[in-house]
């Protein structure tokens, strides 16, 4: 980590990441935002933890943290219900960014926990290979598999007719349960 003198402190630096946030298009991982603040990653984890508790709609995702703006087009979503191996997530993920379908999250029922989300904001095949690259490299587990496969994603598209294509070509692969 560099001096001391060259970090960017407390609420200049949460300011900064705020903007940053805002007008990135693509996720920002805590990392990038350590190394451009000059402080570790663990103070980037609390400068969100604390920006959030202001009311910030920023989310954590597998790629990086996200500015959930209030954007001015509608979208329009649908809440999936699926059920499928581990080895079948690639054909899932695939499937419905390949209708321009956006991933937005995935949703299991804990017994203890209650409804677990874990956002995902997977748009294109690019962004599911780097989500799968990650899975492997850090061997994490599937939050499905805590259910043995069944849970929900959260689905987000232009048009309602992306998302029912999306739905019958999951159906047709055997992963759809209801839509």
């Amino acid at each position: 980590m560099p001096d001391q003198g060259d970090k960017i402190l407390g609420e200049k630096r949460r300011n900064l990441i705020l903007s940053w946030l805002k007008t990135s298009k693509e996720p920002l991982t805590g990392q990038a935002l350590a190394e451009r603040t000059n402080v570790s990653r663990q103070v980037i984890v609390q400068d969100i933890s604390l920006l959030k508790a202001s009311g910030e709609p920023i989310i954590a995702t597998s790629r990086g943290y996200l500015y959930l703006s209030n954007k001015i087009e509608q979208k329009h979503q649908k809440i999936i219900a699926v059920k499928h191996t581990y080895e079948e997530t690639a054909a899932e993920l695939y499937t419905i960014v390949d209708f321009g379908v956006t991933v937005q999250n995935v949703i299991v029922e804990h017994p203890i926990y209650g409804e677990l989300t874990g956002s995902l904001m997977l748009k294109n095949r690019h962004e599911v290979d780097q989500f799968l690259h990650k899975l492997e490299e850090t061997k994490a587990s599937l939050l499905s598999e805590l259910t043995e496969g069944v849970h929900l994603h959260t689905l987000e598209a232009d048009t309602p007719e992306q998302l029912e294509k999306a739905a019958e070509a999951l159906r047709k692969l055997n992963i759809l349960l209801r839509s």
